[in-house]
């Protein structure tokens, strides 16, 4: 098995968004915030090589939108989703599996794109099976008020629409490719736990976007149930903490992975680095 990060580029979003209650004059020691308190995150996606299987974990939000919508996020850098692709010396075509952690238009947007002449969506991994499971599914096709923004109909329905779609009916996609479930940011998120080369490693999407995310107290203010998201820390940074799993961060602007250890405080990053440390 291999893995490669796969960074889908870079936005903008409000820093009190992301850290929640907790006061600007903490979390701006490890943070960075612009003049208008916006700070840059990645999409940063993961690719498993597992034999003839090329697993797609998430794909950012795409480029399908008009020019009002991207502006409300800021994109920059130069990374996009095929070139990340092309430098891990892979396209489109290759992927057999597109996994989505789940449904928000900045994970699950690259997986709609418009067809050659621009009057219809198709799928953007025409050889790929999409996994999702059916609790999250109907959340993100039923949504409730306050993430009715984050759930894209177009990112969305073109991927039942097409065949391509697959539901998972327990919590593993193939061995060595596990899914623990957590209800705390929205209903049914799947966190890819990979076992490679005796270690595993914890694809954490929106539980812990960042490594400054990881005290328990410090959630984000778009989870839709942020006392269920303490709990669910507080359970699987220990467990990751005492088994040494490395976890992988999808949006931290520039840091890809980390251990954790226990200390006086709780629990806390040991160290960060490279993925291609720890998988190279």
């Amino acid at each position: 098995m291999k893995l490669y990060p796969i960074n889908a580029g870079h936005f903008k979003l409000d820093g009190g968004a992301m850290f929640g209650v907790v006061p600007k004059s903490l979390w701006s020691k490890s943070y960075e915030a612009d003049s208008n308190n916006m700070c840059s995150w990645a999409m940063r996606c993961l690719l498993v090589e597992d034999g003839d299987r090329l697993v797609l974990i998430d794909n950012g939000m795409g480029s399908k939108q008009d020019q009002k919508f991207f502006s409300y996020y800021f994109l920059h850098g130069e990374d996009t989703l095929d070139s990340s692709l092309k430098k891990a010396g892979f396209n489109k075509d290759d992927i057999t599996d597109v996994f989505l952690t789940h449904l928000h238009f900045d994970h699950c947007g690259g997986s709609i794109e418009w067809s050659e002449d621009r009057t219809k969506y198709r799928t953007a991994f025409k050889n790929a099976t999409y996994w999702s499971n059916a609790e999250h599914w109907k959340w993100a096709t039923e949504p409730n008020p306050r993430e009715r923004a984050s759930f894209l109909n177009e990112n969305i329905l073109p991927i039942q629409e097409s065949g391509q779609l697959k539901f998972l009916l327990n919590d593993e996609l193939f061995p060595g490719f596990s899914v623990k479930r957590v209800n705390g940011h929205t209903d049914a998120m799947m966190l890819p736990v990979i076992s490679i080369n005796g270690s595993k490693l914890m694809y954490t999407a929106d539980l812990l976007p960042s490594p400054t995310h990881v005290p328990v107290s410090w959630v984000m203010a778009y989870d839709t149930r942020p006392l269920i998201t303490m709990v669910e820390k507080q359970s699987i940074l220990s467990e990751c903490a005492e088994e040494e799993r490395v976890l992988f961060f999808e949006h931290d602007k520039a840091i890809e992975c980390a251990i954790l250890q226990t200390t006086e405080k709780g629990i806390r990053v040991r160290e960060t680095f490279p993925l291609s440390s720890f998988a190279g």
